[in-house]
């Protein structure tokens, strides 16, 4: 097997912590343990013994994760390291080699490269930017067949911050059922709807689908590094088989916070305080981009971490990228990651010092340019 790098987290990895302004993180940033837990809960943290925990999930955790979806029990439920390993086992239990699979762009490109490396046939489908960002039918209609075997989609999206309406939603069921083709969903970006409403899930809606999802992006807790699946039983059984040969268990630290993370009252103060956040940045870089109408177009995001923007300069968006980072110290993830040059996407979850500081070196270089 021939896997390519994945340019957009080598790109990160690389960057991200030698600059003093990080613009690149799609979610929002990170609680520290004193501002989430009680100090009761965190007495009991500091008494749990540090050993194996159950290798699928503990069982507490398993079960708050199932009741945040429609008929789903503790057994449609697999726990992950992160939505990253999540999505590879999805696909590591459903691909073979030659089959075809329809994926969303632009998105994060793991399950691009994953289904590639296993020798799937990938057929991109767009999100169409003059449609705000949604996904246009007719392509994937041309697209689709009874060879087809999964449709693979982000939702909300990462980068553009779309997200799907019912109606999109519906006509993505009936094009899947019609082939009798599997949905596989990262909904990592659900809970962090700007306007508090939260997206529906695939789940449920369909008897051939996967869903992905974690704690990295809405909630904030990224260094948990909890993912999870939820899917027919017997393909979580299945996947919870291939855990065995991965990373076996996710640490038993991360179950415990987890658990009390997802339970309602404290799952909506988190989704709460991360949306304010994300309302507060979008709101002040709308206000930035308003003397640049000639330079910069913007669709807003309707949740998530990011804004994906427009530029119309006679710069490469990896070159812009590059100059930002050597003469200011600011970092932004180019367009060029997302085979979509003249684009940048933006972090809006930062602290707000950070952000506001980035968008004024920013400016700098705008004027360096021009």
């Amino acid at each position: 097997m021939k896997i390519d790098i994945f340019e957009l987290e080598r790109f990160q990895s690389l960057w991200e912590n030698t600059v003093k302004y990080n613009l690149t993180d799609s979610g929002v940033h990170p609680f520290r343990i004193n501002e989430l837990l009680s100090k009761d809960e965190i007495e009991k943290l500091l008494s749990l013994q540090i050993g194996y925990g159950q290798t699928n999930g503990s069982i507490e955790l398993r079960d708050t994760i199932s009741k945040l979806y429609r008929k789903a029990d503790i057994d449609n439920i697999l726990v992950t390291n992160g939505t990253a390993e999540a999505n590879f086992i999805s696909m590591w239990t459903m691909i073979e080699p030659g089959d075809e699979i329809l994926i969303m762009l632009p998105n994060y490109l793991q399950i691009w490269g994953i289904a590639r490396s296993f020798g799937a046939k990938v057929k991109p489908y767009h999100l169409k930017e003059e449609l705000d960002w949604k996904p246009d039918f007719d392509e994937i209609n041309q697209l689709v067949s009874s060879k087809t075997k999964m449709i693979v989609i982000c939702n909300p999206n990462n980068p553009t911050g779309a997200v799907l309406s019912n109606e999109a939603m519906k006509e993505f069921i009936n094009i899947a059922e019609k082939n009798d083709t599997w949905i596989l969903t990262d909904e990592i970006y659900r809970g962090s709807e700007l306007n508090g409403k939260e997206t529906e899930s695939f789940w449920n809606s369909y008897d051939k689908v996967i869903v992905t999802c974690g704690l990295a992006k809405s909630y904030a807790l990224q260094g948990l590094r909890i993912g999870w699946m939820t899917g027919p039983k017997k393909n979580i059984e299945k996947g919870w088989a291939y855990h065995d040969y991965t990373t076996i268990a996710s640490n038993i630290i991360s179950n415990y916070i987890a658990a009390l993370a997802l339970k309602p009252k404290l799952r909506q103060k988190i989704l709460n305080r991360n949306r304010s956040r994300l309302n507060e940045n979008l709101a002040y870089l709308t206000e930035w981009l308003k003397p640049h109408k000639d330079l910069f177009t913007l669709t807003p995001p309707k949740a998530g971490g990011m804004a994906f923007i427009r530029y119309n300069m006679k710069i490469n968006s990896t070159d812009l990228a590059n100059k930002l980072r050597e003469e200011k110290s600011v970092l932004i993830v180019p367009g060029d990651q997302f085979g979509m040059d003249h684009f940048i996407r933006l972090g809006i979850g930062t602290e707000k010092e950070c952000f506001l500081s980035g968008l004024n070196l920013m400016e700098e270089t705008l004027k360096e340019i021009l």
